[in-house]
């Protein structure tokens, strides 16, 4: 979160747009969202119902979203429950969170869809920065209205390093970028940073935003997304 406050100003004095961003979920109300073609939620989601319904109604009306990592996390029982049903089962699509990845590793991606403006410019592979990796309830695959544009490469394997044994991948299919073809939206696993856990300091030892692909990859979101609502 705190990287990207930093990075996308950068990039919008680059690419001629301008960011705002906030810790107040009150301003997730129909007068502020309206003041905004794209919408980020670089950590978590709101939890307060109007909050909710604002939001929904946003993207429903054309309103683009972005978002990162956490922002998509939800699994019942724990401090961030699935209780929201059409953001997690519809809009996203992906249900509650199942497992993870660790410690924070790269992994090798490949796109699913070289024809979609998010992935322009990609190579068919590229090796992304450290992140923990999500593992969802629902197959993507199976729902027609997610088009899945980026997923973990089969080179990545064993993806994680523990040290607890179902915390290293060796198999599967796991999306890692898409979106949901009734909305302007994109979801990015990535976000979490590889940090100094074990030595108990938390220096971050990584940056999401410090890999040129990764950050075309970014990019060609934020401005597909820009060109819908005016």
């Amino acid at each position: 979160m705190h990287e990207a406050n930093k990075r996308f100003p950068e990039m919008g004095k680059k690419y001629n747009f301008t960011y705002d961003s906030t810790s107040n979920w009150s301003n997730m109300n129909p007068a502020f969202l309206a003041r905004y073609q794209v919408v980020l939620f670089l950590d978590t989601r709101p939890d307060d119902p109007a909050q909710r319904a604002a939001f929904e109604q946003y993207m429903k009306n054309g309103g683009g979203w972005m978002g990162f990592h956490f922002s998509a996390f939800a699994l019942t029982p724990s401090d961030f429950p699935q209780n929201w049903d059409w953001y997690h089962n519809e809009f996203l699509g992906s249900g509650q969170y199942v497992s993870n990845t660790w410690h924070p590793t790269s992994a090798i991606l490949h796109v699913e869809d070289a024809k979609h403006q998010v992935t322009k410019g990609l190579p068919t592979t590229f090796k992304t920065q450290p992140n923990e990796w999500y593992r969802w309830e629902h197959d993507l695959r199976k729902n027609p209205d997610i088009d899945i544009l980026l997923a973990v490469d089969s080179t990545s394997f064993p993806l994680g390093n523990g040290p607890k044994l179902y915390e290293i991948w060796h198999s599967g299919y796991y999306p890692v970028v898409w979106t949901n073809k009734k909305y302007r939206m994109v979801y990015f696993n990535m976000g979490h940073n590889d940090m100094d856990y074990d030595g108990g300091t938390n220096r971050t030892l990584s940056s999401t935003f410090g890999s040129d692909t990764q950050n075309q990859l970014f990019i060609n979101a934020l401005l597909w997304l820009g060109r819908g609502k005016k």
